[in-house]
């Protein structure tokens, strides 16, 4: 019962903070950024919001991640007027390692498969 709740939970929190995003962060620093999942703890005490961007280079990762960190106080107090918890959760920001993983795959598929022909 407990999992189904934080999952819808993190569904909402998913939504909405992506509108948060898109409508209340002025901050050039986070255009461009996609969410990709939410996990929620079990106490729904803290969430960890996972992103991606285009741009791959160390500079504007090091930027979206400080323009995020410094909007999360916003984006948590919007996102309070939303969910139905007792308490919002705190907002944990991560960049979503796992496009890169996956596409460095991609590329080495296709690096082996070059060389066989």
């Amino acid at each position: 019962m407990s999992n189904h709740r934080q999952g819808r939970i993190a569904q909402e929190i998913l939504k909405r903070v992506t509108q948060i995003l898109n409508e209340n962060v002025r901050d050039p620093r986070v255009e461009g950024v996609t969410l990709t999942d939410v996990e929620v703890t079990g106490d729904l005490q803290q969430a960890k919001v996972f992103y991606s961007t285009l741009d791959d280079s160390d500079k504007k990762k090091a930027a979206t991640q400080e323009g995020l960190e410094q909007a999360s106080g916003l984006i948590r107090k919007e996102l309070g007027q939303y969910l139905t918890t007792y308490h919002t959760p705190e907002l944990l920001f991560r960049r979503d390692e796992s496009l890169e993983y996956g596409n460095r795959i991609d590329q080495l598929l296709k690096q082996l498969h070059s060389e066989n022909e």
